[in-house]
């Protein structure tokens, strides 16, 4: 494949398992990009996959698709990381950790190498740990690596708060912080409709007060109980890595809550996770700082400190 297409965008997918191969479609279908690779140990996977989105491009935006190898990497805007094994039912996102860590050991210096100055978007489970990972193995800057972190369980909280009052999850300002996994927490104080704080709006508009434990149980667990049903998810978890990579190339300047390195923010050092960041053409434009009580802050430092603790024991 080797550079883009002259004036073109380019995005290189490492990984074509359901993850890569379903976000590879959505870029296709959105136009989100003029390039996509597909890059896969399995490389007959890698060109089947290619193939088959590339022979349905005539029917939407002029993409071109294909198979490639690391090398093919350079001149990417983007690099989307999905490499690693998948989650199996009844497996938490942090028993991946040691497996999943070793295979970006290897493979993410190579990939850096080709692609110095493309933007990283780490889809992998564990999330987190994993965008720590190439951090600490690669001389990128954090800016540069975006773990799609709480993303997802953001885009459940609204669906969930949009179905109990009613209304398009577009217009829920609810958001999930920390660890993409147990550990996450929702901020209740920052969640309210067109400025209405969520107790107050659901007394005013006769629904009843949602149970805020159950929800959160609900958001953590939404990925496992698709898992339990078809064996994996990927459909969501590729329109929420468009949205961060279409932010990106657009420069949008979206407020998208994603996983990136804490440095003192809240008391949190060296370690990976969701708050809400601004992502534009540089990656991580900047990181946004909400007011939350100190209950809140005290969640998310519990969050840090669970993934600190895995960090501890995982041989990098």
């Amino acid at each position: 494949m080797g550079e883009k297409n002259k004036n073109g965008t380019k995005i290189t997918i490492l990984g074509a398992g359901n993850v890569g191969a379903s976000i590879a479609y959505t870029f296709a279908v959105a136009g989100t990009c003029s390039d996509i690779v597909l890059v896969d140990i399995n490389k007959a996977k890698a060109k089947g996959e290619a193939m088959d989105i590339r022979q349905g491009v005539s029917f939407g935006e002029n993409v071109e698709v294909f198979d490639g190898e690391y090398e093919d990497a350079k001149g990417s805007d983007i690099v989307v990381v999905t490499l690693g094994i998948a989650r199996k039912p009844g497996q938490t996102r942090l028993d991946l950790a040691q497996i999943n860590v070793n295979i970006i050991k290897e493979v993410m210096p190579q990939i850096a190498k080709y692609a110095p100055d493309a933007i990283y978007v780490v889809v992998s489970n564990p999330v987190d740990i994993l965008t720590y990972t190439i951090l600490k193995c690669t001389d990128l800057s954090p800016n540069q690596v975006i773990g799609s972190g709480t993303a997802l369980d953001t885009s459940r909280l609204r669906s969930i708060i949009g179905d109990h009052v009613g209304l398009s999850p577009n217009s829920i300002h609810a958001y999930v912080f920390g660890e993409h996994g147990d550990s996450s927490f929702i901020p209740w104080s920052l969640t309210n409709i067109a400025g209405i704080p969520m107790e107050e709006y659901c007394a005013d508009q006769d629904h009843a007060d949602l149970d805020e434990e159950e929800i959160i149980n609900e958001v953590r667990t939404a990925g496992a109980e698709v898992i339990k049903r078809k064996g994996a998810t990927f459909y969501a978890i590729a329109m929420s890595v468009n949205k961060i990579c279409d932010s990106i190339l657009r420069d949008s300047n979206n407020i998208i809550t994603v996983s990136t390195m804490m440095n003192g923010k809240y008391g949190i050092d060296d370690v990976c996770l969701s708050l809400p960041c601004v992502i534009g053409s540089n990656g991580i434009e900047r990181e946004v700082s909400p007011k939350m009580t100190e209950e809140e802050i005290e969640k998310l430092r519990a969050s840090a400190k669970a993934l600190r603790s895995v960090i501890d024991q995982i041989q990098f």
